[in-house]
């Protein structure tokens, strides 16, 4: 239940973050709901092997070059996802930083209380 949560909101965050930046276009909620399950399934699949492939890189960078790769999962998405584009590489940079600190944001409200 809580994974389904997670969707909606991120689909929430997606629709948010395209009505307020400009270069990100989503026709409606449903592509939106699409994009937040395709992102899901590229961070499992597609990030890890970016990373492990991009490491000299990022101890390099000192972990900045994974904003990189959080860009390139995005503009990978707005490719298979219909209904969502985004105008260049940093309109994507922007786009993954919104919406990580947008979803810490919305996902703390589903943390559970410890109960004693």
């Amino acid at each position: 239940m809580k994974t389904v949560l997670r969707m909606l909101l991120t689909a929430v965050a997606v629709v948010v973050i395209a009505n307020f930046l400009p270069g990100v276009t989503v026709t409606n909620f449903v592509s939106a709901l699409f994009l937040a399950i395709v992102l899901a399934f590229l961070r499992i699949t597609v990030k890890p092997v970016l990373v492990i492939l991009t490491l000299p890189a990022t101890i390099l960078t000192l972990g900045l070059f994974l904003l990189v790769i959080n860009a390139i999962i995005i503009l990978l998405a707005g490719y298979f996802v219909d209904g969502f584009e985004v105008a260049g590489f940093w309109t994507a940079l922007l786009f993954s930083i919104l919406l990580s600190m947008l979803q810490s944001i919305l996902y703390s409200f589903l943390k559970e209380e410890d109960k004693k």
